[in-house]
């Protein structure tokens, strides 16, 4: 397969990835800057949206203050925001142009349709009429898109090169995602004077399990009232939650073997994956709270990165 080919499938399947981020953390955001005042984190909300998305410096040199109209709209729709829910749809349609006869029909559909719509929702909101409904319309398309197309790439694609570029830039978006909005909770959110365990601290973690879709999948596996080291427990060590850090990275490891065995030679971007998963598969809850939540979500997110460009090398660039 050609790089540029591998490149596009690549980052496809990331932009996809991220709108549905996106979207689910304006939707949680929404949840909680509607608590009461009693439970609120005074204002703290929208700023922890612009940072979990990556989105605060480049939101700052354009807006003084994060408030919902502002940070919804550089989220959703801002043009000069490359990571906008808007471009990330945009930029993922260019990249399956480039890659068409690589993609399954269904794909291309999926992918076409939600370009399509988003003009729609485009004009309402340059005709002033972008209400709250009208903005929960959005997330909801937008959500679905992103499951419309992971599902028709699953069950449409033949198990070759094309189907492990395109599953490796999934899984590699979708931990940043999950260890982006843990850090986020822990360091922004909750006020210094709020405690630990409170009632801001347990509907904050309430709005992030929601936000990853795993608030039913908590009590399933725990059978007990939402705690900090619970959530982080099963967003970072539970194989068997799909956005967890160690699910991702067992499917990232396969992925990578796959694509050592059909080219016929592995290299730094297997060795590292395999690392990080040894260390996910050999860290326990009560290390990561001793050694700090923050600082294993900062050294797992640089690791992260750091695959990426490997990944780059050896295989996205010509």
């Amino acid at each position: 397969m050609l790089s540029r080919t591998a490149d596009n499938l690549f980052w496809l399947a990331r932009y996809m990835e991220r709108a549905d981020f996106l979207a689910r953390i304006v939707e949680a955001t929404q949840r909680l800057s509607a608590l009461p005042g009693a439970y609120s984190a005074q204002g703290a909300e929208w700023e922890s949206a612009l940072e979990s998305s990556g989105a605060a410096e480049g939101f700052h040199v354009l807006h003084e203050t994060a408030d919902e109209a502002s940070v919804v709209d550089y989220l959703a729709f801002a043009p000069e925001n490359p990571s906008s829910i808007r471009n990330c749809l945009e930029y993922a349609r260019t990249n399956a142009r480039g890659v068409r006869t690589a993609l399954t029909m269904e794909m291309w559909d999926t992918i076409n349709g939600a370009w399509l719509e988003l003009q729609r929702f485009e004009k309402l909101r340059e005709a002033g009429r972008y209400d709250r409904e009208a903005l929960s319309g959005f997330l909801d398309f937008v959500k679905k898109a992103s499951l419309d197309f992971d599902g028709s790439a699953y069950r449409t694609m033949l198990r070759n090169d094309a189907f492990y570029f395109q599953r490796l830039g999934l899984f590699l978006e979708r931990a940043d995602n999950t260890a982006r909005i843990l850090d986020v909770k822990y360091h922004v959110l909750l006020p210094e004077t709020e405690a630990v365990g409170g009632s801001l601290d347990y509907f904050q973690w309430t709005a992030i399990l929601r936000a990853v879709s795993a608030h039913t999948a908590y009590h399933w596996v725990y059978r007990a009232s939402v705690q900090p080291w619970l959530v982080a427990d099963l967003l970072i060590l539970q194989k068997q939650m799909p956005r967890s850090l160690i699910s991702c990275y067992e499917n990232i490891a396969r992925m990578l073997d796959l694509l050592g065995r059909a080219y016929g030679r592995q290299g730094p971007a297997q060795r590292h994956a395999r690392a990080v998963r040894a260390r996910l598969e050999q860290a326990t809850t009560r290390d990561i709270f001793q050694g700090g939540l923050h600082e294993f979500i900062t050294t797992f997110v640089e690791d992260n990165h750091r695959l990426g460009v490997e990944i780059a090398d050896q295989y996205l660039l010509s």
